[in-house]
């Protein structure tokens, strides 16, 4: 029974309910009142408290570096411990901060300074950089032939992990945010517990993963589809609790649909395994998956008496740019390219993030209604789940089939970014709900692609440090955003006792500022898309050779 749950398809099903899990630092809003009222906080030290959520969920540079440790063998590049250790310090983590502030709130320990409840926070929301590489790295390293879809899957659930525990807190915890904490302090910790043993590495590769992958992902899709139906449904009638928990056990049973698609895809792979066996030994063995890096191939690899191989090599040109397998984080922040894609990121993370942190105050402004503004956050956490899934799934048909370069996608993306941003700007009537619709969708495949072109550019082998340290470009994004421009920008523009502001004017120039960013960090990826169109004819080549082998 055990060897059945151990493979990469069971892997993958555990890190999707890992993800689902772990978002808890997205539903701040539902006990940040509660928080702020038992701790006699204002609402400057309320935020100075979320900052530190903020900061804790995008500072993961020693998480990247524990994965690396315990799943890279620097001689041999194979596995000598897993990802479980990084899953299991996640879950303590995320316990202990959760815990401790439950505990405050409830006056199970005395009141604590405010610098102790901002590392409370800080530790649990650090708790999900240790997760997140475990399960996306890993994910990389199960399917190596299609990187972005998996890497979409992954990241669209962490995204869509917000939604999925609201409608937790809404049938079980509705009205009692204490005990919601108490509920993320114990639930995340279990599921990382029961399920860190399953989430292996597994060195195998499929021709046929690309159909199961795609099923987990219609999966996906229908959870968004049923989750956007219940939150239009709450927005328009009063659901009880007895509608409410039917809801949530219908949602559970979409949740556990992808285990279904896992046996499935499992038994496939058995008997074509079985089938396999009459094959010769090369043959069986051009199934098993190398495990070092794309950009490994030499350049002047080809096979014999292959002449379409040969025709395609023979347009690349002899300086190819080559790029170092598994690069560690010293030999990555000393390359260009990294920096390229690290100022891309600061105008894309930052500018979506900086959006989604101000869309309350800019519904306010504009006369939006309290059920339109909350609409509107719901709504967020769904566009952002489809830019991280589609993103990935998209990048992966056009790499494939056309060529064409991931980098290209990030400036694709931020173009369209900006035009959302100069949307939100306008003013005009229903203008947040095209404008949040595109700046969702874009930031959310931000995500995405930033993992797969990493982990193609630069190796998996330190992959976990490296996605964690690009990922501090969002807080520094959001600060430079947020604080400097629109939180600047608003305060002039403010006037009365309550330094409030209505009207478009109150965030129509610093949007503009933002839509420029945005479009700066999409010359930045196309500058990028240049450097490394070359490295991208390797990637076509190295799997137009796999394909023919296998």
């Amino acid at each position: 029974m055990m060897e059945r749950l151990n493979s990469k398809w069971i892997a993958t099903v555990a890190s999707i309910w890992i993800q689902c899990s772990i978002g808890g630092t997205y539903t701040f809003g539902i006990y940040s009142s509660t928080l702020k009222s038992t701790q006699n906080y204002d609402q400057s030290t309320l935020e100075r408290v979320a900052i530190f959520k903020d900061i804790g969920s995008c500072t993961g540079v020693l998480s990247g570096l524990l994965y690396s440790f315990v799943t890279l063998d620097r001689h041999r590049h194979r596995c000598f411990c897993g990802p479980w250790v990084a899953l299991f310090t996640g879950a303590i983590l995320s316990f202990v901060g959760y815990f401790f502030m439950w505990a405050s709130v409830v006056g199970l320990i005395h009141r604590p300074p405010v610098a102790l409840m901002c590392l409370f926070m800080f530790t649990a929301a650090h708790s999900m950089t240790f997760s997140i590489p475990a399960d996306n790295v890993t994910g990389i390293r199960n399917f190596p032939a299609h990187v972005g879809t998996i890497v979409g899957l992954m990241e669209g659930y962490l995204g869509l992990s917000g939604a999925i525990l609201i409608q937790v807190y809404d049938a079980l915890f509705e009205g009692n945010p204490s005990n919601y904490l108490l509920f993320l302090a114990v639930f995340p910790t279990f599921v990382s517990l029961l399920l860190m043993y399953f989430v292996r590495i597994h060195d195998t590769n499929s021709e046929d993963d690309k159909k199961h992958l795609n099923a987990l992902s219609l999966a996906a899709l229908i959870m968004v589809a049923y989750l956007m139906i219940l939150i239009i449904l709450e927005n328009i009638f009063t659901l009880g609790s007895s509608e409410r928990i039917v809801t949530f056990i219908f949602l559970m049973l979409l949740f556990a649909s992808p285990l279904g698609i896992a046996f499935r895809a499992q038994r496939e792979d058995a008997e074509r395994l079985i089938f396999s066996q009459t094959f010769s030994t090369d043959e069986r063995n051009s199934l098993v998956y190398n495990p070092e890096p794309i950009a490994s191939m030499a350049y002047h690899d080809q096979l014999p008496g292959d002449d379409s191989c040969q025709s395609v090599k023979a347009t690349l040109d002899e300086n190819i740019i080559q790029i170092e397998e598994n690069m560690n984080l010293q030999q990555v922040i000393c390359t260009g390219n990294f920096w390229l894609l690290f100022i891309a990121m600061i105008c894309g993370l930052g500018s979506g993030i900086a959006t989604i942190n101000n869309i309350s105050q800019i519904g306010e402004s504009l006369n939006y209604t309290s059920i339109e503004i909350n609409s509107l956050v719901s709504l967020l956490s769904i566009w952002n789940f489809l830019g991280r899934l589609g993103a990935g799934y998209v990048s992966d048909i056009f790499l494939q089939r056309r060529g064409y370069p991931r980098p290209l996608f990030i400036a694709v993306t931020q173009a369209a970014l900006s035009v959302g941003l100069i949307v939100i700007a306008s003013g005009y009537p229903f203008n947040l709900y095209v404008g949040t619709i595109l700046v969702g969708v874009c930031y959310g495949s931000q995500w995405s692609l930033l993992a797969s072109v990493a982990s193609e550019i630069f190796g998996v082998g330190h992959l976990g440090t490296i996605l964690n340290t690009f990922a501090i470009a969002s807080p520094i994004g959001s600060y430079i955003f947020s604080v400097r421009i629109i939180g600047y920008i608003y305060d002039k523009a403010a006037s009365g006792e309550d330094n409030s502001c209505y009207g478009t004017h109150c965030f129509m120039f610093s949007f503009l500022i933002i839509a420029f960013f945005a479009l700066c960090g999409c010359l930045v990826a196309l500058l990028l898309f240049f450097r490394t169109r070359r490295f991208y004819d390797q990637v076509v080549v190295r799997r137009l050779l796999q394909c023919y082998r296998t």
